[in-house]
């Protein structure tokens, strides 16, 4: 098992898996992380969603008396982009106190802390409860392989609490928006270009539909923490050629949802705004999630933060979404918490680093909530 003194050796293995999304191809990732998890003790069941793309569901139990405290993590990153690299980014590079990769900050140097985390506690003789560890696949694209998970009988169980190590640059987060995306379809008739009278132009039909949703009301008060909802059009695609009037276009949505908004609620409004014209197509549909900053466990969570960060934590939350949106409901709805080494601002960037630095505070402080948790003393 990695221990502190080989946590920098721990998080270059990992960078050295090129589990980049698409294709993902997480299985060697996984496996190795399998056996450092079995050798510590961990009882580890792998589950695929297709070929090669391997999630883990990790249990170490002490006693039946209390629920298990989970640890969640994903191994998949995001492409590499067209712009080059000045390290390698399989390399796990060192400079100082940062290391280079793809997926440094999201999130290998969070699963690296986590499994050391994990080893501490195995070490432990005795406690109550227990700590599971989810690693997913295909996190990038949607949650994939936490739905997997979510989906399958009898598979993830209960846990009382839930640490999802996505990037906060070590700053307890209680909440992000939900994402919902869609694929909007316009069609129309096919002409000659010089006859446009005599066909149906589907990028005109297109256009109306993205300039009414450039004001598009969702109708809900901001949320106090996560702020208001956001509708956002990514990409545009559609016409055969310049001489042609054209009978397909498609442009995508990317709203990002609060609580208080369901999935089938903000179907409805977007086609009743934008009328029958267009086809809306669900692509992802991952809900948002928000813990009581007075909870218990979060205050604890805050209490552990104040001595590594100088001041204590206020009630925050990020724009993006996390496995937490499939997890915590399969859970049965703990208190969830977003904390991870890796910094916001690095995720999915060229020459991607995260500090040594904190994904060993990252570890230590894994270490100490599980502890908390589990009632282990130091």
């Amino acid at each position: 098992m990695a221990k502190k003194s080989t946590l920098l050796e721990l998080t270059r293995k990992l960078l050295t898996f090129d589990t980049v999304n698409p294709p993902g191809n997480e299985r060697p990732c996984a496996d190795f992380i399998a056996g450092i998890l079995q050798e510590a003790g961990f009882e580890v069941r792998s589950y695929e969603f297709e070929k090669n793309r391997t999630s883990l569901v990790a249990d170490l139990r002490f006693s039946d008396s209390r629920d298990p405290i989970c640890f969640s993590g994903h191994m998949d990153t995001v492409p590499l982009g067209q712009a080059a690299w000045s390290k390698n980014p399989f390399g796990g590079d060192r400079e100082g106190d940062r290391i280079y990769g793809r997926g440094a900050s999201d999130m290998k140097g969070g699963l690296a802390a986590m499994i050391v985390a994990a080893g501490r506690i195995a070490r432990s003789s005795a406690g109550v409860g227990g700590l599971k560890v989810v690693l997913t696949a295909g996190e990038e694209n949607g949650c994939q392989g936490a739905d997997h998970l979510a989906g399958l009988e009898s598979v993830l169980g209960r846990s009382g609490a839930l640490v999802v190590g996505e990037p906060t640059a070590n700053y307890p987060v209680i909440g992000h928006k939900g994402a919902f995306w869609l694929e909007a379809v316009t069609t129309g008739v096919t002409a000659h270009g010089s006859m446009p009278e005599q066909g149906v132009n589907a990028i005109y039909r297109a256009a109306r539909a993205i300039a009414k949703l450039e004001t598009f009301d969702f109708r809900i008060d901001p949320h106090p923490v996560l702020g208001a909802p956001t509708l956002n059009v990514g990409t545009i695609s559609g016409g055969l050629n310049i001489n042609s009037v054209p009978d397909r276009v498609t442009f995508t949505l990317d709203l990002r949802l609060i609580p208080g908004q369901s999935i089938e609620q903000v179907h409805r409004q977007l086609q009743t705004q934008l009328g029958d014209q267009v086809e809306l197509i669900r692509l992802t549909a991952a809900p948002a999630i928000f813990t009581d900053p007075h909870s218990k466990w979060v205050q604890e969570v805050f209490s552990i933060m104040e001595t590594h960060l100088g001041q204590r934590p206020e009630p925050r939350a990020v724009t993006y979404f996390t496995d937490a949106s499939a997890l915590t409901a399969a859970f049965g709805g703990p208190p969830t918490v977003i904390l991870g080494p890796g910094e916001p601002e690095l995720a999915h960037k060229t020459d991607e680093y995260c500090r040594l630095s904190r994904i060993e505070t990252a570890a230590r402080v894994y270490e100490e909530i599980a502890r908390r948790w589990c009632r282990i003393d130091p």
